[in-house]
C-alpha cells in the first residue's frame, strides 16, 4: 500500500482475556508491549521515555489501534483497559467469539443473551475511561432482534459497533456465508451518525467496495481473509506496472506473489522486532530475466532447516536455552501457514520444514523463504512455458460450478473458488465448502446431543440430508451444530 492509502487502515489487537491481563504481569508483557520495560504498572503516556517506547500503540508505527478484550466482569474489564488506554485509540469489547473456550468462560458471543451484563460492561468503560469504548457483535436469529441488540450496545456508550454477519453457531465447517442484508437493516434503522464496521465475506480486495455499497457500512473489517492474503487492502497495480511483486496472468487475473509478501514479512521483523538490518536479497525472479540470474531450483537445491537432525521428539533440548516469548516471533509459524496454504499443499517438503521451525529461529524461517522462492521461480517458468495447463485447471472448476447451478443446487463454493483461484504461488483466500457441501462430503456432522434432539419424532434421509423434507442445513442453522472436526489449532482466529 502507498503511505497515503495506508492511512485508511485501523488495526485491532488479538482478543485479550481481561482477567488474565489484570492478574498476571507475564501475560500482559507477552501479549501487549507498548514499552520495553513491560506493564508491571499502568503506564502514563506523558511519562514514557522515548527510548522505552516499543511496538504496540507506538504513534510512529502502530496507530490507530484498538485493544480488544473478552470478559464478563465490568470491574476486570475496566482494570485491563486502564493498562492500555494510554497506548491506543479505543478499547473494544469482543462479543463475537464463537469458540468453545468462550462458551466455557462465558464471554464473547455467549454473552448475547445477557443484555443487562453487556450494557454494564460497556457503560462502565464509557463512564470511566479516557478513550472511547467500542464493541463487536454477531447477528442474532432475526434482523429485528439484531437491531434491538445493537441499540442496547449503542445506548451503553459504544462509539462504534462492528457487526459480523454470521450467527454464533456459524463456525468451522458450519461457517457458511455472512448475511449482509442484516447489516443493511441496521444501517437503515439506526441513527445516521452511528458508525458501523462490517465483517464477514471479505475474501478479495474487490469485496471491500461491494460490502461498503451493499451494507452502507463506514468501514470493513477483515480478520481471516487478511491472514491468508495480507495484501487484501492493497489495490492491484495498473496493467504494465506489476513490477516483481505482483503477478498477472494472460487472462488479466493476478495477485501478489507469496515470496514477495514473505520477504516483506521477514524484513518487518528484522527492522522492528530484531532491530537489525535485513539481509541483502537478490531481486525477485522474473521469467524475462537473463538465464544466469535463475536461482537453483529442484529438491536438490533446497535446504531443509532440520536436515541431519533426529526427529523432533528425540532431540535433546538445551535446558539453558531461553524460550522465545515475543508474540511477534511466536506468531510467525501460524501466520506463514495461512499465507502459504495453497503453496505448501502442493510442496509438502516446505510444509514439513515450516512445521519444524521453532519460534525465534530466524535462520530456519529464512531457509523456508529460500525454498518458497525457488519453487515460485519454478512455477513462474512453468506458467511462462505452458499457461494453457493452468487455464485448463481453472476451466475444470468453472465447468463444475456451472454444472452445480444447472442441477439446481441453492449454494456452492465452487463459483467462489472459480472467482478467487490463482496459481499456487499467488496470495489467495481460503474458500471453505459451504455447510451443505460439508455435509455431503462427510466433513461435518451434528454432535450426538443435537443429532439426538433432531432424531426425536423425526427420520433422517442420509442420501439427501433431509429431515421430514426440510434441508438438514436449515436445521443446523437453528440448532447449535458442532462439527466433529473443528479447524486446526494453528488456523483458529478468535472473534
Amino acid at each position: 500500500m502507498t503511505p497515503e492509502s495506508s492511512k485508511d487502515l485501523l488495526a485491532y489487537t488479538p482478543m485479550l482475556h481481561a482477567r488474565m491481563f489484570t492478574e498476571t504481569a507475564t501475560f500482559r508483557n507477552h501479549h501487549f508491549q507498548p514499552t520495553r520495560s513491560g506493564l508491571s504498572s499502568m503506564p502514563v503516556l506523558d511519562q514514557i521515555e522515548p527510548t522505552d517506547r516499543y511496538l504496540d500503540g507506538n504513534p510512529s508505527v502502530d496507530r490507530p489501534l484498538f485493544v480488544q478484550f473478552c470478559t464478563n466482569s465490568p470491574e476486570e474489564y475496566l482494570q485491563a483497559a486502564e493498562y492500555v488506554q494510554s497506548s491506543c485509540d479505543a478499547v473494544d469489547l469482543n462479543l463475537g467469539c464463537p469458540q468453545g473456550i468462550a462458551r466455557k468462560g462465558q464471554y464473547g458471543a455467549f454473552l448475547q443473551e445477557d443484555w443487562d451484563l453487556v450494557y454494564r460492561l460497556i457503560n462502565k468503560l464509557h463512564q470511566k475511561l479516557d478513550v472511547p469504548v467500542t464493541a463487536k457483535i454477531r447477528i442474532l436469529e432475526t434482523k429485528e432482534k439484531t437491531l434491538d441488540y445493537a441499540k442496547v450496545v449503542l445506548s451503553a456508550g459504544a462509539s462504534i459497533i462492528t457487526v459480523h454477519g454470521r450467527r454464533r453457531e456459524q463456525k468451522g465447517h458450519n461457517t457458511g456465508l455472512a448475511d449482509w442484508s442484516v447489516l443493511r437493516h441496521l444501517r437503515d434503522h439506526l441513527p445516521a451518525e452511528t458508525v458501523i464496521f462490517a465483517n464477514g465475506n471479505i475474501l478479495r480486495h474487490e469485496d471491500i467496495g461491494r460490502c461498503l455499497e451493499e451494507t452502507g457500512a463506514d468501514g470493513v473489517m477483515s480478520a481471516e481473509g487478511n491472514l491468508y492474503d495480507p495484501t487484501i487492502f492493497a489495490k492491484p497495480p495498473a496493467v504494465g506496472q506489476e513490477g516483481r511483486e505482483y503477478w498477472r496472468g494472460r487472462d488479466g487475473k493476478g495477485g501478489y506473489r507469496m515470496d514477495a509478501v514473505f520477504r516483506r514479512y521477514m524484513d518487518i521483523l528484522y527492522q522492528h522486532v530484531l532491530e537489525t538490518p535485513p539481509p541483502e536479497r537478490k531481486p525477485l525472479f522474473l521469467p524475462s530475466d537473463p538465464t544466469d540470474s535463475i536461482v537453483e531450483s529442484g529438491a536438490e537445491g533446497r535446504k531443509d532447516p532440520c536436515d541431519g537432525e533426529r526427529p523432533s521428539k528425540q532431540r535433546k533440548r538445551d535446558k539453558n536455552a531461553k524460550r522465545c516469548t515475543s508474540p511477534n516471533l511466536v506468531a510467525m509459524q501460524p501466520h506463514l501457514f495461512h499465507l502459504l496454504r495453497s503453496l505448501v499443499s502442493r510442496h509438502t517438503d516446505i510444509r514439513d520444514a515450516l512445521a519444524r521451525c521453532r519460534a525465534g529461529d530466524i535462520t530456519a524461517f529464512e531457509n523456508v523463504l529460500s525454498m518458497v522462492e525457488r519453487v515460485t521461480n519454478d512455477g513462474l517458468m512453468d506458467y511462462d512455458f505452458d499457461p494453457a495447463k493452468y487455464e485448463e485447471a481453472y476451466e475444470t472448476n468453472s465447468q463444475k460450478a456451472e454444472k452445480s447451478e444447472e442441477e439446481g443446487k441453492d449454494e456452492s463454493s465452487l463459483a467462489m473458488v472459480k472467482a478467487c483461484q490463482r496459481p499456487w504461488w499467488v496470495c489467495q483466500p481460503y474458500v471453505r465448502p459451504l455447510p451443505k457441501e460439508a455435509l455431503e462430503k462427510g466433513s461435518m456432522t451434528l454432535s450426538k446431543k443435537n443429532m439426538k434432539k433432531l432424531e426425536e419424532n423425526e427420520t433422517i434421509d442420509d442420501e439427501s440430508h433431509q429431515l421430514n423434507g426440510e434441508p438438514l442445513r436449515e436445521r443446523i442453522d437453528r440448532a447449535d451444530g458442532v462439527p466433529k472436526a473443528e479447524m486446526p489449532k494453528e488456523s483458529m482466529v478468535c472473534g
